[in-house]
């Protein structure tokens, strides 16, 4: 009898154990989330890919599905059609959060430039940006990055308004490089890696980096729909935390970035070499909004005629979500 006894209470024991256990250490559904970039290869987009493959999302319990967009535009139209919760930019999309697009800036993620540069056909005989009065000059879309950095450098050189002939032909690397090579364009505001593979190539070369002209702006911003925010606020913020420890990361591990990023972009490990040491430095520790970025992106809006009025900026972003 004390033998069964002791049984019996070893078998309670257990199953009070295994209760408490099924209790402590419940099954947590992983957050679903599509990840709009827009652009695939950009290297202020692509810490997200490296990120989601070294698992810095997932174990925050996010499961990622990565979407590729042809530009900042195609990016917000991903937005407000709903197909999208946290989408991978730049600053200057945040205008069209004043026009009603249902999505905040939750995070700076580059404030310097020298991740884009303006490329020109390898055979070009363009020397300098000053020669490129009255070319034309492509751009990934109109209202994106590249189309206010292509207008940005006719003000600084005094050109005005109709001092190159903007033509949009989206972000894809192939295409930029299919117009070089038929001389459709004379030159092209893109990423600095995408110029240096096809410095490889001899397709084409870097003219100047975007750097040489422009100021501290927002080049890299992530975005969180408004549907995601107030069904999801704690994966929004896991999201954040997870983008600031890719950073981390990837600051600390040259040679492992590289490699993913290659892997990313389908470059060469020569190619993203060149670009993380030409770029390393944009990447913001913390996600926080800088005062300057902020002060030129407002006009920003204005010179793409993106809003008739500066808007109040305050508005168009939040850090609520970023670590305490």
């Amino acid at each position: 009898m004390p033998r069964i006894l002791k049984k019996g209470t070893v078998q309670i024991a257990l199953a009070i154990a295994f209760g408490v256990a099924a209790i402590a250490t419940p099954v947590c559904a992983q957050t679903k989330f599509v990840v709009g970039k827009a652009n695939a290869v950009a290297d202020t987009n692509i810490p997200v890919n490296i990120g989601d493959r070294l698992g810095f999302f997932k174990k925050r319990g996010l499961d990622l599905q990565i979407v590729d967009f042809q530009g900042g535009a195609k990016l917000v139209q991903g937005m407000i059609a709903g197909d999208i919760d946290i989408g991978v930019g730049a600053g200057v999309e945040m205008a069209f959060i004043a026009r009603g697009t249902p999505m905040m800036a939750i995070c700076e993620s580059a404030s310097a430039m020298s991740s884009f540069a303006i490329g020109v056909p390898w055979d070009s005989p363009l020397k300098s940006l000053k020669e490129l009065k009255g070319k034309k000059v492509g751009v990934s879309s109109a209202g994106s990055l590249t189309d206010w950095l292509a207008k940005q450098l006719t003000l600084k050189e005094g050109w005005g308004p109709d001092g190159i002939i903007i033509a949009p032909i989206g972000s894809n690397p192939t295409t930029s490089a299919a117009a070089f090579r038929a001389h459709l364009i004379d030159a092209y505001v893109g990423g600095t890696a995408t110029f240096l593979r096809m410095e490889e190539g001899q397709s084409g070369r870097i003219l100047a980096p975007v750097s040489s002209y422009m100021g501290p702006v927002a080049a890299g911003t992530l975005f969180a729909s408004r549907r995601a925010m107030d069904s999801h606020p704690d994966g929004v913020r896991a999201f954040v935390a997870g983008w600031i420890e890719t950073i981390a990361y990837i600051r600390a591990h040259k040679d492992e970035a590289v490699k993913l990023s290659a892997a990313v972009t389908n470059f060469s490990e020569g190619v993203m070499s060149k670009s993380y040491d030409i770029t390393i430095g944009m990447y913001t520790k913390d996600c926080r909004f800088d005062p300057e970025s902020l002060a030129t992106l407002k006009q920003s809006f204005i010179d793409l005629n993106l809003l008739d009025e500066p808007p109040d900026m305050s508005k168009l972003y939040t850090e609520a979500y970023l670590p305490k």
